[in-house]
């Protein structure tokens, strides 16, 4: 039987995937260097899917690219964690809000609580709670403002992830992700946003605090 060869796209998407899944699930931590030669063993591929997978992550915030020191994932601090979530807290509540008046289906929102629940571990719940938010803001009704939110998305998890690392507060943000539901199941969009705006302020406030901690978990 012939094999097909796999087209350099697919590899590099596959590559791509596959580095961002063990930043967000810590196997490759903040500051770790990530070098083409080892990434292109690891994956069974050539350094080209590497080197363009790497440029995508760059993109996306995942992973800085310094000309003296190479690619290294991305560092979090308080800085970088605040402004990620200052533009979840102007966006998010608003999207939000939106789906709720357009009377969207959130039955992704509840499939993907229930998958939190059901975790085995954190990288699976980090995942399911990704798809939570994102099920909350897709269906606004704003194309445009749901791929902003996107764009800040794997930021977002890669801060969680590090804040989880130090002091995990899941079983408390599942509980602000029913009430969130809630809201916006029985039609109150306010209510939702207003929930949402908190959740999301509460967490950075926790895990960021501004009492001259903002270094704690760099």
């Amino acid at each position: 039987m012939t094999t097909v060869p796999v087209p350099i796209p697919s590899r590099t998407q596959f590559v791509q995937e596959a580095i961002k899944h063990r930043i967000l699930t810590g196997q490759l931590t903040p500051g770790q260097p990530l070098v083409e030669t080892e990434l292109a063993e690891s994956f069974g591929v050539s350094k080209t899917p590497v080197r363009e997978a790497l440029k995508t992550l760059a993109g996306t915030g995942l992973v800085v690219m310094n000309q003296y020191k190479g690619v290294t994932v991305r560092t979090v601090d308080a800085d970088m964690a605040r402004e990620v979530y200052d533009v979840r807290l102007l966006l998010e509540p608003e999207a939000l809000r939106r789906t709720v008046r357009a009377r969207a289906s959130l039955d992704a929102a509840g499939e993907a609580l229930a998958r939190a629940d059901a975790a085995a571990d954190a990288a699976e719940r980090s995942l399911a709670n990704r798809e939570f938010h994102r099920a909350l803001y897709l269906p606004c009704g704003n194309p445009l403002l749901g791929r902003m939110l996107d764009e800040v998305r794997d930021q977002a998890a890669l801060v969680s992830a590090v804040a989880w690392a130090a002091a995990p507060s899941w079983r408390r943000e599942a509980a602000e992700h029913r009430e969130i539901l809630r809201f916006a199941l029985a039609g109150d969009g306010e209510g939702a946003a207003n929930a949402l705006h908190a959740h999301i302020a509460s967490f950075v406030e926790r895990a960021f605090p501004r009492d001259g901690a903002d270094d704690a978990l760099r």
